[in-house]
């Protein structure tokens, strides 16, 4: 809090601070600031404080920070504004990272889920149009054939042919800003969900194929809502303006990389869809609908 204060104007002080639930890879605080006059506002403190997600944390800040001084001259694009960070813990207990709180709210229910999606799908269009200065680190992906988890009882033919996709090398493909965790936890909206106010968590951002990142939201989605709900974002993609591998191949690759990731991490995907009112989506479900929606990836037709 002392690091905190330093970075606050004049007069201003916290008056409040309220955790926020839902992240996986760092701990959250909402705070509350009042200012002379009657002034008000919030920021948000993110802090990385698990050992495993704490020696990744000068990278994952590196890129946030670098992320949203980028967006900060966006306009297609709302998100935090850095106002500072401290990825090695020089001065704080933990990395962290201080920056603006915006509006908004989550939102996971089925109701009203058409709608998201073509809004979550204009959303990511307008991230990959984004043309930064300085291209940030190339993108990540470190699942591989050997270390997917293969769920109780799913469909062993099916996630064979998958595995062997993963084998091969990724695609050749035209590099775009990507945010690498666009789903709807990360992305806020207005009441009543006609408008994005937000899009948050960009510790992930990275430079690679579009199909990455529309990847990742088609898994979310059909983990979630059900595995139709994949290819109909990827459809909204598209139509909202976005652009996707040309060969068929290219585009399974990714979409069949990013859902295998999700089978050694489905608890832990699954834990804030609970804790957020998704009480249904036990891991054993989830499971289910990873299995169904890989086992659609690999029937043709």
């Amino acid at each position: 809090m002392a690091w905190v204060r330093r970075h606050l104007g004049d007069g201003e002080r916290v008056v409040r601070v309220a955790a926020l639930h839902g992240g996986v890879t760092a701990e959250m605080r909402r705070l509350s600031v009042a200012g002379p006059g009657g002034a008000a506002r919030e920021l948000v403190l993110r802090s990385y404080v698990e050992p495993f997600f704490v020696d990744r944390a000068e990278e994952a800040l590196g890129r946030e920070g670098g992320a949203l001084t980028v967006l900060a001259g966006s306009g297609g694009v709302s998100a935090p504004r850095l106002i500072a960070a401290d990825p090695t813990a020089a001065h704080c207990e933990y990395p962290s990272l201080l920056m603006t709180c915006l509006p908004g709210r989550t939102l996971l229910d089925d109701e009203g889920l058409e709608t998201r999606v073509r809004l979550l799908a204009r959303q990511l269009a307008a991230i990959h149009a984004v043309c930064p200065g300085e291209q940030p680190p190339k993108y990540e992906a470190l699942t591989t054939a050997d270390t997917v988890v293969v769920p109780e009882g799913a469909d062993a033919a099916a996630w064979a042919a998958a595995i062997d996709i993963i084998r091969e090398p990724a695609p050749p493909y035209e590099g775009r800003f990507l945010h690498r965790d666009f789903h709807p936890g990360n992305v806020l909206f207005d009441t009543p969900a006609t408008r994005i106010t937000g899009v948050v968590d960009w510790a992930g951002a990275s430079w690679g194929p579009a199909d990455l990142d529309v990847a990742h939201s088609c898994t979310n989605l059909a983990l979630i809502h059900g595995p139709e709900w994949g290819q109909r974002f990827a459809d909204a993609y598209e139509e909202a303006g976005g652009a996707l591998a040309a060969d068929p191949g290219d585009r399974l690759y990714w979409r069949v990389r990013d859902a295998l990731a999700f089978s050694e991490e489905v608890e832990a995907v699954a834990r804030p869809w609970r804790a957020a009112g998704r009480t249904e989506l036990t891991t054993r479900v989830v499971e289910r609908r990873l299995d169904a929606y890989v086992t659609g990836l690999m029937t043709p037709g």
